[in-house]
């Protein structure tokens, strides 16, 4: 990727179970079947959205929408096969691939619209791909951002909700040194302090091809790294993922918090560009 994302989504537990239960309905809806029964590994957006997809989805072939979700099936159903039985290639149809591409096209946007429906905010830290990460025993700053959004996003709230951290499994030693690095931040430092009064400080860690929130959040980092500019950002980003890149950056988390001072606020948003990772946390306007 041209930048290094660290994403987040926001769901309230009221809205997480019809969320999972849509977002399930539109993968039936778009390809016959679950993905995790029609795939021979996870569904990651790096496969979803790889550029061939486009290419499969822009071949100058007729095929009525009603049509799509059989093909797409089909497609996919080779694929395994072709797998179980060792063999190069699937043997898939140019329609059957063209089917494929345009379903994965219709589902990504149904998943956004499903999102932003049940009101879940994005975060996410973009952080130049050539910056250089030192200290390993400190929380890292684009965490840290990411920390002060989901804070005052979840202060916004009412009733005094308090939010959970969920993250993606990783391998044991990572998971220990991410576990010390956030508890040094939430019980030594002032701002990690006063932000444990919302976000419960110690993370669970699941299997992210069983989880929803999980592909969201690696939905959203695949097309904010792709697809969401800056004036800053001038590596290259994939026209075709754009689209989708405006649908998360209206889906960010946008509030303030008190200037230091207490002579006004500052605003913030969901998604921030890092361009360097030195220095004490702060906030900018995006």
């Amino acid at each position: 990727m041209p930048y290094e994302v660290l994403a987040g989504v926001l769901i309230a537990e009221e809205n997480l179970w019809n969320l999972i239960k849509a977002i399930r309905a539109a993968e039936k809806e778009h390809f016959g079947d679950y993905l995790r029964n029609l795939r021979t590994a996870e569904v990651k957006a790096k496969e979803l959205l790889k550029k061939k997809i486009f290419r499969f989805a822009d071949q100058q072939i007729d095929i009525n929408k009603e049509d799509l979700p059989a093909l797409a099936n089909l497609f996919l159903r080779k694929g395994i096969e072709s797998h179980q039985k060792g063999l190069p290639t699937s043997g898939a149809t140019a329609r059957e691939m063209t089917a494929y591409g345009r379903s994965v096209k219709y589902f990504i946007d149904a998943v956004l619209d499903i999102a932003a429906a049940f009101n879940v905010q994005i975060f996410a830290s973009v952080v130049n791909i050539e910056t250089i990460r030192t200290d390993k025993g400190i929380l890292q700053k684009d965490m840290v951002y990411l920390f002060e959004r989901y804070f005052y996003c979840l202060e916004s709230q009412e009733d005094h909700k308090r939010g959970l951290v969920i993250f993606d499994e990783i391998e044991k030693s990572r998971a220990q040194r991410l576990i010390q690095q956030m508890a040094s931040y939430f019980l030594g430092t002032r701002n990690g302090q006063f932000r444990s009064s919302r976000i419960i400080p110690e993370p669970f860690f699941v299997h992210s091809e069983l989880t929803t929130g999980i592909f969201l959040a690696d939905l959203a980092a695949y097309i904010i790294g792709w697809g969401w500019r800056k004036d800053k950002m001038t590596k290259p980003a994939r026209e075709e993922l754009k689209p989708y890149a405006l649908k998360l950056h209206q889906m960010q988390f946008k509030g303030s918090k008190p200037l230091e001072n207490k002579t006004g606020i500052r605003n913030l948003y969901g998604i921030t560009y890092i361009d360097n990772l030195k220095g004490r946390e702060k906030t900018e306007d995006q």
